[in-house]
């Protein structure tokens, strides 16, 4: 079991046809509201993840609508933290915000994401680079699809790997709750994630140090 979608229908791709899209204007007017995230400097983004996702926005700058703003994860941080950063490219601001990895990258469930697969029903988080897609509500609230461009994650979208809200993601938690494999927010910032990333931008997910 994989995703957003395969724990909702239960591998019917018929069943996500009655997802809802999501109101752009309602989405738009709510991004005025804040995340509840922390305002860091470009230079506390992890430099070879920043230096690795600027050098493939640069080479594939032509499939990449979004040039507004791009999406790092350092994996390689504890899941307490706030290690899901939203950089500014205009304007160089960067938001940090706590995310969830998949159970299946985290077997002791003890905070650290150790295991990354791109194997359907491994609910594993997968490295690498993403596009964002579609925007719609599903079972889990507001979400957005996930277009994998790695061969470490080219089957996130047939296993419906999405940014989704979950109430398992909570800044006070000692550690977050763990997804089938995506990258979950808390609901008090998913309206702001997706408004800021949609329509085609950029996210590397990442390990810190390493050659991902």
């Amino acid at each position: 079991m994989d995703g957003e979608l395969e724990d909702e229908a239960a591998g019917d791709p018929a069943a996500d046809r009655v997802h809802e899209p999501l109101d752009e204007a309602a989405l738009e007017t709510s991004r005025g509201g804040g995340l509840k995230a922390v305002s860091v400097q470009v230079s506390q983004v992890p430099q070879d993840l920043m230096r690795k996702a600027q050098d493939y926005f640069m080479a594939n700058s032509g499939r990449i609508s979004n040039k507004d703003f791009m999406g790092i994860i350092d994996f390689s941080q504890h899941s307490s933290r706030p290690r899901f950063y939203i950089v500014g490219l205009r304007d160089g601001s960067v938001k940090a915000i706590r995310v969830a990895h998949g159970k299946g990258s985290d077997p002791d469930h003890d905070g650290f994401a150790t295991v990354f697969s791109n194997t359907p029903n491994s609910n594993a988080s997968s490295l690498g680079f993403y596009l964002t897609g579609e925007t719609y509500i599903g079972k889990h609230g507001k979400s957005m699809r996930l277009h994998g461009l790695s061969s470490t994650n080219s089957n996130a979208l047939s296993r419906a790997i999405v940014i989704h809200e979950a109430t398992y993601v909570q800044e006070a938690n000692v550690k977050q709750g763990r997804s089938f494999g995506c990258p979950a927010v808390a609901a008090s910032e998913i309206a702001n994630v997706i408004s800021s990333l949609k329509g085609g931008a950029l996210i590397y997910g990442g390990l810190a140090n390493s050659d991902f």
